[in-house]
């Protein structure tokens, strides 16, 4: 994989944090008007769009650390 490939990827997976933790807090935003609960909405919002966030960014990492487009292969080439 060249450079500019992998450049493209880690700069997508910045606007991914960005989409999830906005999108959490928008949603949190949205219930918290519907229900009348001031901020608790938005804290799990933005707790859960973390979350999705870090694991998202997780599984598309693998392959760029190691190499493949399979993430389920370990370091040695075999399967988990």
């Amino acid at each position: 994989m060249s450079w500019w490939v992998i450049a493209l990827r880690l700069t997508g997976l910045g606007w991914y944090i960005a989409f999830c933790v906005v999108a959490g807090i928008l949603l949190g935003i949205v219930a918290d008007r519907l229900t009348g609960v001031s901020p608790l909405f938005t804290i799990v919002g933005v707790l859960l769009g973390s979350v999705a966030a870090f694991w998202g960014v997780y599984k598309m990492i693998l392959p760029v650390l190691y190499g493949t487009r399979n993430p389920d292969l370990t370091e040695s080439g075999s399967e988990k």
